[in-house]
């Protein structure tokens, strides 16, 4: 039987966080230490079955600008680290694991993440929209384009919004996406 639960961060278990983290380099062949800090402080949504730890994804707090340097700052839910058990896909799990995340929309000016091609026609058919404009970093030496990530990002909610604008999400070490 599948049940999903939310869950802090400060509150994941030892031995949840390691299950986790073995799910995350089970599903993706590159997922580095940097990825996971990014999945951390935020919110946890597990996924069990009989038990079983099946599919993860987090939800953390970012700030997003829109429209350049003297733009609007967005109050964002940043989507990290969502996975399904490879042997267990195709089963709603994942769909589960993003119904928990997405249920917290209405704290956040807007949701958003970015997406490898793999991950979007899932997110399309979850309502997601793609996120047109030029991407950038308001990095420690200032703004900086992010086209590798342009036709990546995408947002939910946020209906008032121009996805043709220019965003850039808050510096991070490793992908700031």
């Amino acid at each position: 039987m599948l049940s999903t639960e939310l869950v802090p961060t400060a509150r994941l278990s030892a031995a949840d966080r390691e299950q986790v983290r073995d799910l995350m380099d089970a599903a993706f062949t590159d997922f580095s230490d940097h990825d996971w800090a990014h999945a951390l402080g935020g919110l946890h949504s597990t996924a069990r079955v009989d038990g079983v730890l099946v599919a993860h994804g987090a939800l953390v707090q970012r700030r997003l600008l829109l429209g350049g340097v003297d733009g609007r700052s967005l109050r964002c839910g940043y989507v990290e680290a969502v996975a399904v058990d490879p042997t267990r896909c195709r089963q709603g799990i994942g769909s589960a694991v993003m119904a928990d995340l997405e249920g917290l929309a209405e704290g956040y000016d807007v949701l958003a993440l970015s997406s490898s091609a793999a991950g979007v026609p899932f997110y399309e058919a979850r309502g997601w929209h793609l996120w047109r404009g030029p991407s950038a970093v308001l990095a420690p030496t200032g703004w900086q384009d992010t086209p590798e990530e342009d036709g990546a990002i995408y947002v939910l909610g946020g209906t008032d919004l121009d996805l043709d604008a220019a965003i850039a999400c808050d510096w991070r070490e490793g992908d700031v996406w």
